[in-house]
Order: structure tokens, then sequence, then C-alpha cells
């Protein structure tokens, strides 16, 4: 991917999820992943990150949900390697530790959920007060009081 085509990233995904909002899932996971595919092992660590996050957003099957966020988590860990612990990555950990824990209680692992929401709340103590943090707070408290309830 060359860099005009990196530039155009957040756009193309910008425009995908806005498919996938506006309720088009199947047109939103069709251009995530050929955005995917062009990314591919050498296009940026923290674009693949997102990409690979909102393509789990589209999968029918909690399952396959569970690979793409695994890839988000990877991706984001590589972008997190390059930019150290103040990059853009450190942001998308909160979000991807609190969608990996949603997968694994929806596979009913309880343990593994219970194991990634403390990831999370444990990423999302270092996020600045704002609406972003206040959404992922108040997401890791409803699945904290799902997984309490056995749910």
């Amino acid at each position: 991917m060359s860099r005009g085509e990196d530039a155009a990233v957040p756009t193309r995904l910008g425009q995908a999820v806005l498919l996938h909002r506006a309720g088009d899932r199947e047109e939103a996971r069709n251009r995530l992943l050929a955005l995917w595919e062009e990314a591919g092992r050498a296009g940026d660590a923290f674009h693949r990150s997102a990409i690979a996050h909102y393509l789990a957003d589209t999968q029918d099957d909690p399952a396959v949900a569970l690979v793409w966020d695994l890839r988000a988590l990877a991706a984001a860990d590589g972008a997190a390697a390059r930019d150290g612990d103040q990059g853009p990555a450190a942001a998308l950990y909160p979000a991807l530790y609190t969608r990996l824990a949603a997968d694994h209680a929806r596979l009913g692992d309880g343990r593994a959920a219970r194991r990634a929401l403390q990831r999370a709340r444990g990423a999302a103590a270092g996020l600045a007060d704002g609406p972003y943090a206040g959404e992922i707070r108040a997401a890791i408290e409803r699945l904290s009081r799902r997984l309490a309830g056995g749910g």
C-alpha cells in the first residue's frame, strides 16, 4: 500500500462504518474485507487494528467476531510496539479488551470474558475523561453486571 493509499484508509474505513451503522452490514463487511486485503501485512498496524475491530462488528458468528477482534488486538500490539505507550493504539485497548470480553461471553467462556474485562478496566483507567472514556467505562460496567448475573 502506497503512502497515498494509506492516507485514504481512514476515509474508506469511516465510510464502511457509516454503512454498517445505517444497517448495510453486508456491504460494510465487503468494503472492510477489501480494505483488509489491501492493507495486508505491510499496511499500517494502527489501520489494520481499526479495520479488524470494525470487521468484527459485521460478523454474524460470534466465533468469527472473536477471530477478528484477536486480529485487531495483534495489530494494535504491533502499532504500540512501534509507537510506544503514548501512541494512538493505546486508546484502542480499552475497546478491544471490552469487545474480546463480550465475544467470550457470547461464546459461553465466562473465565476468558472476566480476564479480558479486567484488562479492559486496566486500559480504561488511563483514559482522559470524555465521551469515549464514558462510553467504554459504561460498556465495561454493563458487561461486568451481565457476567456477575450469569448472563
